[in-house]
């Protein structure tokens, strides 16, 4: 399927590697330009080299934390306008209610709500201006199945969410969408540092962990980030114009809800 969106320019938060890569690769597939953001300059340059040999698009280096405000002004200044935005951080470490205090929760809130709103509030004026715009939002299953380890990510991305289910009904007459995707379980680090840190506190093996934990997967097994950029190049393409402020499970049905 032809997307549509062949000569458009992107950024991509948090893209070096995992679901935010899986989004890039997709893109740039479709014949998109990025920008794209990650912390650590050694792996993002390896992984705009590899998506530029791969796909001939033109990819902009930004090295910078997407939570705080300087390395948002940084890849702003290096994005200039863009015509699609996928929004992503990691999440915060896992724990108990007892263990996090206001620090946690505000680091909580820098990366995985304010920072995608501060985002969308530079980006989304250009769109409305032109017509027409996609916002892709890697949030959380937990956003509709709370996981209780991990109540940080809980608060923050169910923030988020509040946020675009407005926000996203506002700018759909001018040609911009906003949707959310929410992974499940994917095969990234961040399921890698998850699944450490079970091994850790449970005394048992990686495999048993995994195995466990796929166990819970009707589809058997973790998500790749193959599969789950298909789907965000697909939200960020013309066919997918109608499709305004949705929350876009992709979790092999691990989970059990109706709606």
């Amino acid at each position: 399927m032809d997307l549509g969106i062949g000569g458009r320019r992107a950024l991509v938060c948090a893209s070096s590697k995992g679901l935010g890569r899986g989004c890039a690769e997709a893109l740039a597939a479709a014949g998109v330009d990025l920008v794209l953001n990650a912390r650590g300059a050694e792996t993002l340059e390896a992984t705009a080299e590899a998506i530029r040999a791969r796909h001939g698009v033109a990819v902009t280096t930004v090295a910078a934390d997407i939570a705080t405000e300087a390395g948002q002004a940084a890849v702003l200044a290096a994005a200039g306008g863009v015509d699609i935005l996928v929004n992503n951080a990691g999440g915060p470490p896992p724990g108990v209610w007892s263990d996090w205090g206001r620090a946690d929760f505000q680091r909580a809130l820098d990366a995985n709500m304010l920072a995608p709103v501060a985002l969308m509030t530079a980006l989304l004026p250009g769109m409305i201006a032109q017509g027409w715009g996609r916002v892709v939002n890697i949030t959380s299953t937990s956003v509709k199945g709370p996981i209780a380890a991990l109540g940080l990510s809980n608060a923050a991305r169910a923030g988020l969410t509040g946020y675009v289910a407005g926000t996203a009904r506002q700018v759909a007459g001018h040609g911009v969408t906003i949707n959310n995707l929410l992974p499940g379980t994917h095969d990234t680090d961040r399921i890698v540092s998850l699944d450490s840190a079970e091994v850790a506190a449970r005394g048992v093996s990686l495999e048993e962990v995994r195995a466990a934990r796929m166990a819970t997967i009707p589809a058997g097994r973790y998500g790749s980030p193959e599969e789950f950029g298909a789907m965000c190049a697909f939200l960020c393409s013309v066919h997918a114009g109608f499709v305004v402020g949705q929350n876009i499970v992709l979790d092999g049905g691990a989970l059990a809800v109706t709606i």
